[in-house]
Parts: C-alpha cells; sequence; structure tokens
C-alpha cells in the first residue's frame, strides 16, 4: 500500500525537496555545458550597438614595410595565500595569435635628408630606422586552452562575469609578442623592404644609382 505525500515524515519532506533542487540545478548545469541543447529553444542573438562615431582623423605618413605573425602560450597562475588551489586560484592556459607591423617613417625626412645630383641621375636619401608598431591581438586565432579554478573562484562566476581574467591573459599575450617582435629582425627585414620600394619608384622616374642609408633624420 502506498503511503501519500501528506502522511510523509518532515525529514522525508526536506529529503525530497533537497533531491528536487538538486535535480534542478543539475539538469540546469547540463543545458549551460552541453553544446547545441540551448538550440532547441530557439534563442536569438540581438546586434543592438549603436553606430560607430569617428573621433579623429590622422595623416598618415608612414611606409608599412613588413609584417610578423606571431602566436604565443599564456600559462597564467594565480595563487592565494595560505588557501590550496582547490579552494582559491585560478590557472589559465591561453594561446594568444597577432600581428606586429613595422614602418619607416617617411613624414620625418627633411630637406637635407635628400639629395639629388645636378642632372637628376643619382639620388641620395637618409632614412630614419624602421620602428615596430603595437602588436595586434587577432580575436578569431585567440582561445583559452583551459581554466582551472578553486571553488570559491568557482562560486563567484555563479554570480557575477569576470572579464578582468580574459584581459590579464590577452595583456600577457600582447607584451610577449612585441617582445617576441623586438627580437624577430622585423626592422632589419622593413629597411631592407623600404630601400627596394624607394629604389624602384625612383628608378622608374629616370633615375639611375638610388643610394639609400638609415640613422637619426637631420630634418
Amino acid at each position: 500500500m502506498t503511503t501519500s505525500v501528506r502522511h510523509l515524515p518532515g525529514w522525508a519532506k526536506a529529503v525530497a525537496a533537497l533531491v528536487l533542487v538538486l535535480a534542478v540545478l543539475f539538469a540546469g548545469i547540463r543545458l549551460a555545458v552541453l553544446p547545441g541543447i540551448k538550440d532547441l529553444f530557439g534563442t536569438e542573438t540581438h546586434d543592438r550597438s549603436g553606430p560607430a562615431l569617428l573621433t579623429s582623423i590622422q595623416d598618415m605618413s608612414r611606409y608599412d614595410a613588413a609584417s610578423g605573425n606571431f602566436q604565443v602560450v599564456v600559462d597564467l597562475e594565480k595563487d592565494a595565500r595560505f588557501l590550496p588551489d582547490a579552494i582559491r586560484g585560478t590557472r589559465t592556459l591561453y594561446v594568444g595569435a597577432g600581428t606586429v607591423d613595422a614602418y619607416v617613417d617617411l613624414g620625418r625626412l627633411g630637406e637635407k635628408d635628400v639629395s639629388v645630383n645636378g642632372d637628376r641621375t643619382s639620388a641620395t636619401l637618409r632614412l630614419p630606422h624602421a620602428r615596430l608598431g603595437r602588436p595586434a591581438l587577432d580575436p578569431d586565432r585567440s582561445y583559452a586552452v583551459s581554466k582551472q579554478r578553486g571553488l570559491l573562484d568557482r562560486l563567484g562566476d555563479l554570480f557575477s562575469d569576470n572579464p578582468d581574467s580574459e584581459q590579464a591573459v590577452q595583456k600577457l599575450a600582447v607584451r610577449h609578442i612585441g617582445d617576441a617582435a623586438r627580437s624577430s629582425g622585423l626592422t632589419a627585414r622593413a629597411e631592407t623592404n623600404t630601400t627596394g620600394m624607394l629604389q624602384g619608384l625612383l628608378r622608374s622616374l629616370g633615375f639611375r644609382e638610388v643610394h639609400v642609408s638609415y640613422g637619426t633624420s637631420a630634418g
């Protein structure tokens, strides 16, 4: 003979309620974790962003002569004092991919930096050394491989988003990419390409000899 729910003892009702809450929570976690499940409910994404506003315009006088593609694996770990990693702490493994451009600033040329002989058959140019632009992280090729978080960090993520954790590894990736660019010989490649470009341009204008050197601009 079955027992009515109304006649269950108080402890049994408490256990049943706890099981029900755990079942609902587990189901919610499965909906959030399993790929494709939420698509069954017909979720839609709407872009309600406002129009982009032009804030400034800058005239460019630099020649982008070379571009390097870089990839770095960032392993960032943050520990809490006096607490084990299982309780408080994070570790993120992140693959960062980006580019760095090397350029020569032709706008810094002065009158003393360019000399042409009388019959306009020979030209000598002294250019400033090539520089590196800011590293640009490619979001389509950058991704987090794994994220390990302590119990307290996981509980905190349930109640608030934490974009700082993603920004930290991104900034670190940009810094490492910039360091790699400085030791890659990218600026030397940019100067070689700039020399070839100017020699080809001036020779097409009738100059038979074109000499290009790099150093501190005299203008």
